[in-house]
């Protein structure tokens, strides 16, 4: 196949980063593929590695809708002559439904969408007519059932609708590092054996709720708990945590890494992760990351975290915006063997149900019976 695959942005985030691993994979299947990103925000581009014949290109769009970027596009798509078009959520599936018309290339558009609940009235606005992209896409791919189930009952839909669960790489996402190794980083991050190091993983954005967990560290410790929290992350919210970290007196005890290319050594470093998003979460690519390397996840109970956490077995859930429920949550994994049994569990759950490997072979079963169906019945019948 000749993919072209389509992002807004090269921004650090789990969309992005969710079609980076599934472009990637592709290639070293032997698939020619092609990267497109609408504006040029964002520092993933040294992620993406599509081998020989594949090529990058940032449409460069200086407003929401470009027309000299639009018309760069169609030229691209003329060029490249893709057998599939695959495009990552709402706003890249409209440049390339209409660069694809623009260019007179016939090939099949599939989207992969990544969001459930949308966070103001303006969005709610674009999706009136981001509804017409879908409706007439090829495919659209959800990630997790309970958004799959949100959406069709709000009439989104295309042609075709399949759901992929998000992978993660178990191989690279594999705790081998050795106890002295955890030593060295959390020693370096400041924290002592005995401390309860919560991680989070995410931008420091007012959707994703880390003075919610700051307020839980501050719980923990007054119920005699070490409880201390390491947030994996920078953002516009890092003013107001380090301000309210220190009216509560856990200036030494909320400590932020800023952006890391390199995650795996904080999230080893921590006994457990919580994730406290009030809004956003579809399907965690961080949260399944954390159970890769074999720890136990307090997720807010939003989007697929009930596909993936089993409560009191690889996780807890909590109700969002309860931050009594979070104390009590976190509470329960401050013992090192039940945190250590859930996190084996954890481990397990990635490991059998949402692997990259099996989330690529599904993906590329899916593009290849895309291209099947599209093409006209005597070069069908001929492939």
């Amino acid at each position: 196949m000749r993919v072209i695959f389509v992002t807004p942005t090269l921004f650090h985030g789990g969309a992005e980063r969710h079609a980076i691993a599934v472009m990637n994979r592709m290639a070293e299947r032997g698939h020619e593929c092609h990267a497109v990103y609408v504006k040029n925000v964002g520092d993933l581009l040294d992620r993406v590695r599509l081998g020989d014949g594949g090529t990058v290109r940032c449409l460069d769009a200086t407003c929401y809708f470009d027309r000299r970027a639009l018309a760069d596009f169609a030229e691209h798509i003329s060029r490249v002559r893709p057998s599939v078009v695959v495009a990552t959520n709402a706003y890249a599936l409209m440049y390339s439904w209409l660069a694809l018309r623009r260019s007179g290339v016939r090939a099949p558009l599939a989207v992969t969408f990544h969001t459930t609940l949308l966070p103001n009235a303006k969005h709610w606005l674009q999706m009136l007519y981001y509804r017409l992209f879908f409706w007439t896409a090829d495919c659209l791919v959800f990630i997790c059932e309970a958004q799959r189930r949100h959406w069709l009952r709000r009439g989104l839909f295309s042609r075709r609708n399949e759901l992929i669960y998000n992978g993660v790489d178990t191989e690279a996402f594999s705790d081998r590092r050795s106890p002295e190794d955890r030593e060295k980083v959390r020693s370096a991050l400041g924290f002592s054996d005995a401390d309860f190091v919560i991680g989070i993983l995410a931008l420091l954005r007012p959707e994703k709720k880390h003075l919610q967990l700051v307020e839980a560290v501050a719980a923990l410790r007054k119920m005699g708990i070490p409880a201390r929290a390491l947030m994996i992350g920078d953002g516009v919210m890092r003013p107001a945590i380090e301000a309210r970290a220190r009216s509560l007196g856990l200036e030494r005890d909320i400590v932020i890494t800023g952006l890391q290319q390199e995650v795996r050594p904080y999230i080893v470093a921590c006994d457990a992760v919580a994730l406290c998003s009030d809004a956003v979460e579809t399907f965690s690519l961080a949260a399944l990351e954390a159970m890769a390397l074999g720890r136990p996840v307090v997720h807010s109970h939003i989007g697929g975290a009930a596909e993936m956490i089993q409560p009191g077995e690889n996780g807890f859930l909590f109700p969002v915006g309860d931050t009594e429920a979070l104390v009590d949550r976190l509470a329960r994994l401050s013992g090192r063997a039940d945190r250590e049994r859930m996190g084996r569990k954890a481990r397990e759950t990635v490991e059998t149900r949402f692997s990259e490997r099996a989330m690529v072979d599904r993906y590329e079963r899916l593009l290849l019976d895309l291209c099947r169906t599209s093409l006209p019945a005597e070069e069908a019948v001929a492939h």
